[in-house]
This record gives C-alpha cells, sequence and structure tokens, in this order.
C-alpha cells in the first residue's frame, strides 16, 4: 500500500490499483453522507479529481495518485457511504484504474513515509 500527501491510498496489483482515502482523511472529513464514484472508462491524470466524498463537515475531491482508466468503481458505496469511515483502507475503497505506468506506483509515500508526513500536519 502507498500514499499521496492529499491522503489518498493505493494498492497495485498488476496493472490495477485500486484506490481510496486513509484512515486520516476519514476521521477529518467525519461521518461521510455520500460519495460519488467515477464512471468506467474514464480516463484520469495524476493529481485529477476523479470522485467526491460528502460528509457532514465538507465535501472534497478524490484525487487520482496514478494516471489510467477507471475499470470499476465500487458501487457499494452509493448505498452504504459509511464504509469509508468503517473500512477506509479496505471496504471503502472508491475505484480501480488499469494504471498507464505501474512504476508510477513507487513514486508514492510508504507507510512510515505517509506516517511521518502526517507528524508534520
Amino acid at each position: 500500500m502507498r500514499f499521496t500527501k492529499d491522503h489518498e491510498w493505493v494498492v497495485l496489483e498488476g496493472d490495477v490499483a485500486t484506490i481510496g482515502i486513509t484512515a486520516y482523511a476519514a476521521e477529518q472529513l467525519g461521518d461521510v453522507v455520500f460519495v460519488e464514484t467515477p464512471e468506467v472508462g474514464k480516463a484520469v491524470k495524476a493529481g485529477d479529481g476523479f470522485a467526491v466524498v460528502e460528509s457532514v463537515k465538507a465535501a472534497s475531491d478524490v484525487y487520482a495518485p496514478v494516471a489510467g482508466e477507471v475499470v470499476e468503481a465500487n458501487a457499494a458505496l452509493a448505498d452504504a457511504p459509511e464504509t469509508v469511515n468503517a473500512e477506509p483502507e479496505a471496504g471503502g475503497w472508491f475505484a480501480r484504474l488499469k494504471v498507464d505506468d505501474p512504476s508510477d506506483y513507487s513514486k508514492l509515500m510508504s507507510r512510515d513515509e505517509y506516517e511521518a508526513f502526517l507528524k508534520t500536519l
């Protein structure tokens, strides 16, 4: 699992990346009440907003940590957005991308690097 400074996580299996928001992000948002996942087939660049998460506190974009094409969206979040709070780094994933360049994954932060980054906030 790798992480971004925007509090997304990524797991790469082959050339498919599963993406969600971190436990820290879910905690900062508070109770998630709505999730908008991207459309299958949508091409995204690293850094593009590709999903939206709304909580009782705020609405936030979810940014693509790597470039690729959406091959699956987590449709279960439409009926159960609270899954993002309950399982942010597991069942609360937003989308899966077929990545353009799998080497981009190695440029993201490790868990240790991410946890060190959180201490600077």
